[in-house]
């Protein structure tokens, strides 16, 4: 779908900081992330919500989902991630995404309002995405 920024992010039409990428998603950093390291994994395929989501792409969604939850304990040091789906309401951009935010204790998070933060700048974003790639890269 030409339209949609998440179809262009996948077929690498728009820039993004991908952390992972094969064949049926793409995983990137979120342009205005919760915490630093916040993830969006999508599927290549425009798919608008979870329900929508071909059964034969169920299981690997999730299992890229657990990859990247993992990634933030083990590539940015967080305590454990905060893992979640919209379906068209609050959804952002109307393409299927699971955020994946890294969490630790204390760190502000309080129920569904959802803080912002910002990079320093490029390094510091691109810094974030080559640490959570070298954990995915080294995964089984």
């Amino acid at each position: 779908m030409s339209s949609c920024l998440f179809c262009s992010i996948a077929a690498g039409e728009t820039p993004a900081d991908v952390v992972l990428a094969d064949d049926l998603f793409v995983a990137f950093l979120d342009h205005r992330p919760v915490f630093k390291g916040h993830v969006l994994l999508v599927p290549r395929q425009h798919v608008v919500t979870l329900p929508d989501l071909p059964a034969e792409l169920r299981d690997p969604f999730l299992a890229h989902g657990q990859a990247l939850a993992t990634a933030m304990v083990e590539g940015l040091g967080a305590q454990g991630s905060f893992v979640a789906i919209n379906n068209t309401v609050s959804q952002s951009v109307p393409h299927l995404h699971l955020h994946v935010v890294p969490r630790t204790k204390g760190d502000g998070l309080r129920g569904f309002f959802w803080p912002r933060t910002r990079y320093r700048g490029d390094d510091e974003r691109a810094e974030y995405a080559a640490r959570l790639r070298s954990v995915l890269s080294s995964a089984p």
